[in-house]
């Protein structure tokens, strides 16, 4: 007995080292270091800097117009300003979706608000009487490719959260946005009038620098729990790049994730351009002052945080998402209809709550269904390519959009919007997606 007893403490003393051994290399750094910050405090500071980016975001959007006209520019050239902006985006986002996952989270959400920082210091400038304010705009422009901040948040939010928490995660990000559209176009318009037009840029850019020093003193390294070069490259092959366009469309390639895709990018496309228009239906078709389309912005605004942060959450616990998928294509044809027969701003005030529930249901949704059918090395670029929707459209819409109101007029949204979540609705009655979903697994 008394030789036993120094061999048990000699055992005893070995065993946290041996069980450091058998877990990955970095995973042990990793995971105490995510214990020590604790998940939902992660959770949190994330929803807090997606929306700090949102207020940033639309507080740049309710001052641009006026910049633009006092810069001497004219409508066509602030639609080349905003086409732009978009093709950046939807370039990037895959890029910037392949980066996170090489590099993780950290790195992606401050390479977004050092990326924002630049736009808004650029912007900031190009008030400036004394420089040539028209090109300073347009450059301002450029690191519009690299502010993914959503894309980053969701990526955060989706490795720490479980599959069947996801929907309702993802879906509190709806707040998220709510409050950037709210607090940026008030913030917006009040620093314009009291303090100058540069003064929204000028805050923004503080904003971006203190997002950017909390994401890489808070944010864990890894939140994949795994080490970061393990994340992206398989043992004994070369370190593939940030622009490898073959792993990009390596994903869509997986069983039962082009579907998804496809129904993420189609169905909300006619709304898309709806709502690029809106501004020209709202003075045109609607009659609307300034004013009262403000309002019913507003309260499109309100809606959504209701239904993305509240609503889908409690529905994603009772119903599959599957089932919340065809229920948003149903809605979708049944607003669809009803756009096709509105001629009055109170009519299309009865559609915004289905129209609503239909985009937030198909936005949370898909991006939850394409998560979960690929590895968790890829979320981000996946992510990143789930980014690229909304760019794709803005890119497309104003001409798109244009000629079609110009040729066919208002009810042609709602009549494009009927026929295509009508051939989408009977495409998932026939062919469930959980079959194709579970090939992924």
């Amino acid at each position: 007995m008394p030789q036993a007893a120094p061999e048990l403490t000699r055992r005893r003393q070995c065993l946290p080292r041996m069980q450091g051994a058998a877990a990955p290399r970095g995973q042990g750094q990793s995971l105490s270091k995510m214990d020590t910050l604790g998940r939902p405090w992660v959770i949190l500071l994330t929803y807090v800097l997606a929306a700090l980016e949102l207020t940033c975001l639309f507080m740049q959007f309710s001052i641009l117009p006026y910049l633009s006209r006092r810069l001497g520019m004219d409508s066509v050239a602030f639609g080349y300003l905003q086409t732009i902006f978009g093709v950046l985006q939807l370039l990037g986002g895959p890029v910037f979706g392949r980066f996170a996952d090489q590099h993780g989270a950290r790195a992606a959400l401050s390479l977004s608000f050092v990326a924002g920082s630049a736009l808004y210091l650029l912007l900031a400038t190009a008030c400036s009487p004394a420089l040539p304010g028209p090109f300073l705009l347009f450059a301002s422009r450029l690191p519009g490719a690299l502010m993914h901040t959503l894309p980053a948040a969701q990526m955060v939010i989706t490795d720490l959260t479980a599959p069947a928490e996801r929907p309702a995660a993802l879906g509190r990000l709806g707040l998220c946005f709510g409050v950037g559209v709210i607090l940026g176009s008030l913030l917006g318009g009040t620093l314009n009038t009291e303090c100058g037009i540069h003064c929204p840029a000028i805050v923004a850019l503080v904003a971006n620098l203190l997002g950017a020093i909390l994401s890489v003193t808070c944010i864990p390294a890894s939140t994949k729990g795994a080490p970061v070069d393990a994340q992206a490259t398989p043992p004994g092959e070369p370190k593939a790049s940030v622009f490898d366009l073959r792993a990009i469309t390596r994903l869509l390639l997986l069983p039962g994730v082009l579907p998804v895709f496809l129904i993420k990018v189609v169905s909300g496309f006619p709304s898309g351009l709806f709502m690029v228009m809106f501004s020209i239906i709202s003075m045109d078709f609607f009659q609307l002052e300034p004013s009262q389309a403000g309002y019913l912005m507003s309260f499109f605004g309100v809606l959504q945080m209701v239904v993305q942060g509240l609503v889908i959450g409690r529905l994603s616990s009772h119903f599959s998402e599957e089932a919340l998928l065809r229920a948003g294509v149903l809605v979708f044809m049944v607003v669809g209809l009803g756009m096709a027969l509105m001629s009055t701003v109170l009519h299309f005030c009865l559609l915004v709550p289905g129209l609503v529930f239909s985009l937030c249901t198909l936005h949370v949704v898909t991006d939850s269904m394409l998560t979960k059918a690929v590895s968790a090395s890829d979320t981000g670029t996946m992510l990143g390519l789930c980014a690229s929707v909304q760019p794709l459209t803005r890119t497309l819409g104003p001409t798109l959009g244009g000629l079609l109101y110009r040729s066919f007029g208002v009810p042609v949204f709602g009549q494009v919007q009927f026929a295509v979540n009508f051939f989408l609705f009977l495409v998932l009655w026939r062919k469930p997606m959980s079959q194709k979903r579970d090939k992924a697994w």
